[in-house]
């Protein structure tokens, strides 16, 4: 990956959690290692356990950034979940909903438009 192409990632990232922190998130991991892949953000909020992925897009070629979210995509990431889950089973203390979030960041416009997709999928 490109130092610009890095750049761009880490500052949706940061903007992705600013933007949940604001609306009452209490993030309690970013860029969590599991296994063989990576969470985004993971996030309590109110009594839900979140975990968030963060896509972005700088143009419209690709489609829209939640588009990047494939079934696979959404496979891996409920993975990546489940195994962060079963080695902390004390953070499931109070938690009466798992949910999986997307954050997306539009940069082709000024300012980049956030979206929040609640619930974007199940598994």
């Amino acid at each position: 990956m490109t130092n610009a192409r890095q750049r761009f990632g880490q500052a949706a990232e940061a903007q992705a959690q600013a933007y949940l922190v604001r609306r009452g998130y209490r993030l309690l991991a970013v860029n969590q290692r599991v296994g063989r892949g990576e969470i985004d953000i993971i996030a309590r909020h109110g009594q839900a356990l979140v975990f968030v992925e963060v896509k972005a897009r700088r143009s419209a070629t690709c489609g829209a950034p939640e588009d990047a979210v494939t079934v696979r995509k959404q496979r891996q990431i409920a993975r990546l979940a489940e195994l962060w889950m079963s080695a902390r089973p004390s953070i499931l203390a109070g938690v009466d909903e798992v949910r999986f979030d997307i954050v997306a960041i539009d940069a082709t416009h000024v300012p980049a438009r956030v979206t929040h997709l609640r619930a974007a999928f199940v598994t």
